[in-house]
């Protein structure tokens, strides 16, 4: 059995789609295909289906979910000593949209020049698919907003930034007051959906501002876009550059204590890849893996 196969079958499993699959493994989508096939055609049964836009697992591909993971780790841990180093295998580390144009990259690169030997995979999502993969252990590691709820003691937590909360407005309102625009002009709400939504709702609330809603959405970019077009406002963190070019847009800021949205790295405790993890976390703050930001 080629692992590649069992490896592409999780990932199609995981993300419902051949071709989500496909980008995280970096092959194309017939690639995907001919090995689920190839993999069936071993098996002897099917092991996925279509239901609706999404494949999901037969009866039987869901009966190999978890001891076709276990392989995958065992095989990993094989690597490492064939190579005679922890610092050896694979790492998945999940991120959200802005952590994978704002700080992965960066800290991509301290971590390949500390374990130039791992293959690392990076799987997108947002924040509550993150913990549920990392939950699941479909993913080692996880760049994610703080939610608010306590993280239970088998979590490890680096904070990487703190973000406040900003009122995006056109350029042409940057001399307005930030509360009075929220209460005037139309909001372009950020997902609630998101964890980092629900930062932004729980501020209006709090205030006692009921905003005239236009749009909700869950890309703080396009939010970002349809503000400098002039559709309305928006209350969001200030996430880490890149930003799309060419807006004219306006950042007000909030009052001292208005909430920030904290983004960090996340990975349990009793992981069987800690050195790899450690590694990872000191490549993340560039710092010491005794400096802890909670």
């Amino acid at each position: 059995m080629d692992l590649r196969f069992l490896q592409s079958f999780l990932r199609v499993a995981e993300t419902g789609s051949m071709a989500a699959a496909a980008r995280d493994l970096g092959v194309t989508p017939a690639a995907v295909a001919q090995r689920i096939q190839a993999l069936e055609a071993e098996f002897g049964v099917p092991l996925l289906v279509r239901a609706g836009r999404r494949m999901r697992p037969t009866q039987g591909g869901s009966a190999i979910l978890a001891p076709a993971r276990e392989l995958l780790r065992g095989a990993d841990a094989l690597r490492a000593l064939a190579a005679g180093s922890d610092l050896a295998g694979v790492l998945r580390v999940g991120a959200i949209s802005t952590a994978l144009t704002g700080l992965l990259p960066a800290i991509l690169k301290r971590f390949v020049a500390l374990a130039p030997r791992v293959d690392t995979y990076v799987v997108p999502g947002s924040s509550a698919e993150l913990f549920r993969k990392l939950s699941a252990e479909e993913i080692d590691a996880a760049i994610l907003v703080d939610p608010q709820f306590v993280l239970p003691k088998t979590l490890e937590w680096r904070l990487l930034r703190e973000e406040p909360l900003v009122v995006l407005a056109p350029a042409a309102l940057a001399n307005e007051a930030p509360g009075d625009l929220l209460r005037r002009e139309p909001l372009i709400r950020y997902d609630r959906n998101h964890w980092g939504g629900r930062l932004a709702d729980a501020y209006l609330r709090r205030l006692r501002i009921r905003p005239k809603e236009r749009l909700e959405l869950d890309s703080l970019e396009a939010i970002a876009v349809m503000v400098g077009e002039g559709l309305g406002v928006s209350i969001v963190p200030d996430w880490a550059p890149p930003w799309p070019e060419g807006l004219a847009v306006a950042k007000l800021a909030l009052e001292a204590d208005a909430p920030r949205r904290r983004v960090g790295l996340v990975w349990p405790r009793a992981s069987q890849k800690q050195a790899l993890l450690g590694t990872f976390a000191r490549a993340a703050v560039n710092d010491p893996p005794s400096r802890q930001g909670r």
